[in-house]
């Protein structure tokens, strides 16, 4: 192993460092940028309820709300990749539980995605919702 006694080495070392900072990072693969998806109509979702461990695979159209058990689950958007690259679906939802006699507690605000669910997951103690793909056009 080389060991670097040049007096200069510290000063260039720290250079390098600076000018690693300011380039732009882009793993290979990477999704397009959100404007560069497509925009879809409808999304297809699953839902699990963990206490009975009844499942259920329904499509929802973008600005439908439905109820599954005590969520409400609503599509503000969908997008999905273009065919030319990596497959990928993105869905915004809103979750909203709604609990007899109580008032309503949201749950979940965001983009879910289906290559990557743990990403941007729901936490609730009794259900999970996740995206499978988009649909429509």
């Amino acid at each position: 192993m080389t060991k670097f006694t040049t007096p200069f080495f510290p000063l260039k070392s720290a250079a390098l460092a600076a000018a690693l900072l300011f380039v732009p990072i882009i793993p290979a693969g990477a999704a397009p940028a959100p404007e560069q998806m497509i925009v879809r109509s409808a999304a297809k979702l699953q839902w699990l309820d963990k206490v009975t461990a009844r499942t259920s695979t329904f499509t929802i159209a973008v600005g439908e709300t439905k109820t599954m058990g005590s969520l409400r689950i609503s599509l503000r958007a969908c997008k999905e990749n273009p065919p030319i690259e990596p497959p990928e679906s993105a869905a915004f939802l809103e979750v909203v539980e709604m609990k007899p006699g109580e008032q309503a507690e949201p749950v979940f605000s965001g983009w879910m995605f289906a290559s990557s669910p743990a990403l941007s997951a729901m936490e609730h103690a009794i259900y999970d919702v996740w995206v499978l793909s988009c649909n429509g056009q």
